[in-house]
């Protein structure tokens, strides 16, 4: 019979496979192929490199206690740690505190752009002073304290986040800073010790991001690392330049030989001798750049936004500038590290 394989069992009763039956079998060991080479490639791809080359040094580090306000005074002598909530100092870390509003949800300088202005200082037992002009400086201690009231049930960006209320004297203070009243303004801080946040929403299809690269109340990630030679070419297609600060990356990168925008095709980076990240996103900008770190203006013309837009859209709703990193192995780091990528 045409078309027909004849498979005698044990029974000697004969089982037929048509031609049909047999191209099923063969496509479906196609795909399982298929599938099991893509998870290999998948796989292969985010596996740390054996091989390394340099590509520049660390600038002096950014530590930004408070989502959206000041970062911490810039030392290269000091030494940083480096783990999944994000980078920290003395025990202080990035962005483990965030202001809110009465509804609960969390308030920004996109909103509130003076909050650029509210500058904090770490004191040597881990406390740190808050000041802001024509206010009172405030110390607060994250270590010392007392219950306030229940968690409160907030989110960063859409992904809801629970955190603990730093108590009225703080609500206070922070109100009178950026609302010019004594309410309005809840300060909340993460009390958990390990990220809890799902990944935003926008981001859930990028390959290598994990869960736990959420951090505390960052944006999309614990980490992110902005080029000098980046900024710099933007520079030269702005009016007004613009400091690297306004991009509030963790780290910024000093290349042995400029050459602007090579993170985009960076997979891997190590600074220093431990601490190693994958590099899982691009970064995204909002408004915020648009904010003068020493004014807390905003550019009339819009910009640098406006400018990014019109060359580093590419697929995105939002032009990139910067890269998003996961840390991969912990470790300490120091301004002057050497920084080094992937050696293909």
């Amino acid at each position: 019979m045409s078309g027909v394989v004849a498979i005698e069992t044990s029974s000697s009763s004969p089982f037929e496979l048509n031609s049909k039956s047999l191209i099923g079998v063969g496509v479906g060991v196609a795909a399982v192929c298929g599938a099991s080479y893509l998870l290999y490639r998948h796989l292969k791809r985010d596996v740390m490199p054996v091989k390394w080359r340099r590509v520049g040094s660390l600038q002096p580090i950014n530590i930004f206690p408070v989502k959206s306000c000041g970062p911490l005074e810039r030392d290269p002598q000091l030494v940083y740690d480096c783990d999944t909530l994000g980078i920290s100092l003395n025990g202080l870390r990035d962005r483990n505190l965030m202001l809110i509003n009465e509804r609960n949800e969390m308030i920004t300088a996109r909103g509130y752009p003076h909050m650029v202005k509210i500058q904090p200082k770490l004191l040597e037992d881990g406390s740190l002073v808050f000041n802001f002009q024509g206010l009172p400086e405030i110390e607060l201690n994250l270590k010392n304290l007392e219950p306030s009231g229940n968690d409160v049930h907030t989110a960063v960006w859409g992904v809801p986040v629970d955190a603990m209320p730093c108590g009225e004297r703080f609500d206070k203070w922070f109100s009178q800073a950026i609302l010019k009243k004594d309410t309005g303004v809840r300060l909340v801080h993460y009390p958990y010790p390990k990220p809890v946040r799902q990944t935003v929403e926008r981001l859930r299809h990028m390959p290598f991001l994990r869960k736990e690269d959420s951090g505390t109340f960052q944006d999309a990630t614990s980490y992110m690392i902005m080029n000098l030679a980046s900024v710099a070419d933007l520079n030269t297609r702005l009016k007004r330049p613009v400091e690297s600060q306004q991009f509030r990356a963790t780290f910024e990168l000093k290349m042995d030989v400029d050459k602007a925008y090579a993170e985009d095709n960076w997979q891997w980076v190590r600074i220093g001798d431990e601490a190693v990240f994958r590099v899982v996103a691009p970064c995204t900008r909002c408004i915020l750049p648009n904010i003068n770190v020493h004014t807390a203006e905003r550019d009339v013309d819009g910009e640098p936004l406006k400018t990014l837009r019109s060359y580093r859209l590419f697929n995105y709703s939002s032009p990139a500038l910067g890269v998003h990193l996961g840390l991969r192995v912990p470790g300490k780091v120091k301004a002057n590290d050497i920084i080094y990528v992937e050696d293909k």
